[in-house]
């Protein structure tokens, strides 16, 4: 795997000066509390999609979990701590995943991780997080099997891993949310069903399908695509043919924005819909055709319609940051300061210093954690999901995703 340098800008407390140091460095010299006293170093580790097809949602995380850091030391959010964030970029590929959970694991600094952006290179560092008591939290993981075991959908609960968190709410949520607006809202009753055969994709898709048969709905047929192939010409014939009036696809947006364009050229003109692994400008531009009135589903509300996002916002937008913080940046933001709020508690209770088991003490008290974060109430059940379950319809209109319906899932 190929992996690039990262730099990010540190705040130094007592200065108010800005150093450029490696992503993920420590400075031995450290800096030092008002008292003159030398800070601790703490690094909240970051693992995303930082380069290749993903890249734009890798980097909205990075950034975000950066500017979580940042805030944090600017506040003086734990004092006699100073936060640092190490960034690895997994290419959306789970064995380099994996890799990277190893040299996280490695850093004795790190007492957190931010990621993954995908459910199934999650799969690969969960056991190796465990292994060594290091907090995950993810702000993207939708699939249900990493929090709640295997057997979920036969109704058997069991958390497989204590280290691991997520602000992401689960396809659980969002696949039977997509399946009720297509049905009752939009009122398509005949959906072809596609997904890229990968964790997420095949996961979310098969939820909705359940839950649009469940509610009265016919899925007229099934395919499934190839991650990073561009021609999916026989699987839009097969759409058309179905007599199809909408489409779902569970996968992400290279792949869903290509078979969007290459359905609407076969004639068809139908709706797409897909999870939140579509939502992205780059999904519209990858279509020569115009996308419409094709839908997503995506957990939360919109974060620039969140008065609790106001400060997050003008902050990103003041950190000069290159990249937008798209689709995860305010759960990203979120884990982030989920994580510092725990070191907050750990050294609390340890008379004001970071103990030497603070992995698990971290672990422990993320278990606890409850704050108004950006994106909402923050807090964890006792699988270590998000206890927030907001979601948002968007729809495509005027070349742009446009929220349509934000609301609370009840089954």
């Amino acid at each position: 795997m190929r992996h690039r340098s990262l730099l990010v800008l540190t705040t130094v407390i007592t200065t108010g000066a800005l150093t450029l140091t490696a992503c993920g460095s420590r400075d031995d010299a450290g800096s030092k509390d008002n008292s003159g006293s030398k800070k601790t170093v703490v690094v909240i580790g970051v693992d995303a999609p930082l380069t290749g097809s993903l890249s734009a949602l890798g980097q909205g995380i990075k950034n975000s979990v950066d500017l979580a850091a940042k805030t944090a030391n600017k506040n003086n959010e734990v004092p006699g701590i100073e936060f640092q964030v190490e960034a690895l970029d997994d290419q959306a590929v789970p064995a380099s995943g994996q890799a990277n959970a190893t040299k996280l694991v490695g850093n004795k600094d790190v007492v957190g991780v931010v990621g993954p952006l995908n459910s199934g290179v999650a799969q690969q560092m969960q056991g190796v997080f465990a292994s060594a008591n290091l907090a995950q939290v993810s702000p993207a993981n939708t699939n249900p099997a990493l929090s709640q075991g295997d057997n979920w959908g036969k109704g058997e609960f069991k958390r497989p891993f204590a280290t691991y968190f997520r602000t992401a709410a689960t396809d659980v949520v969002q696949g039977k949310f997509a399946a009720q607006y297509l049905f009752r809202d939009a009122g398509k009753k005949k959906v072809f069903v596609v997904d890229d055969k990968q964790t997420y994709g095949a996961g979310l898709a098969a939820i909705f399908s359940d839950e649009f048969k469940k509610l009265g709905g016919e899925v007229v047929g099934t395919d499934h695509v190839t991650v990073k192939e561009t021609d999916f010409s026989s699987t839009a014939d097969k759409v058309k043919s179905s007599g199809a009036d909408s489409v779902y696809f569970g996968g992400q947006y290279p792949e869903g924005g290509l078979l969007a364009d290459q359905i609407k050229k076969t004639g068809a003109n139908i709706p797409t819909m897909g999870g939140d692994g579509i939502q992205d400008p780059a999904f519209i531009s990858a279509s020569g055709e115009a996308n419409e009135g094709d839908l997503s589903t995506s957990i939360g509300y919109p974060v620039e319609k969140l008065p609790t996002a106001k400060q997050f916002i003008e902050d990103y937008k003041a950190g000069g940051y290159k990249d937008p913080y798209a689709a995860y940046g305010g759960y990203s933001y979120d884990a982030g300061w989920a994580v510092v709020q725990a070191v907050k508690a750990v050294v609390a209770a340890n008379g004001g210093k970071l103990p030497a088991d603070s992995r698990a003490k971290v672990v422990e008290a993320l278990g606890k954690v409850s704050f108004e974060g950006v994106t909402g109430k923050v807090a964890f059940d006792q699988y270590g999901d998000t206890t927030n379950k907001q979601l948002t319809v968007y729809k495509v209109e005027g070349g742009k995703w446009v929220d349509v319906k934000s609301d609370t899932f009840n089954e």
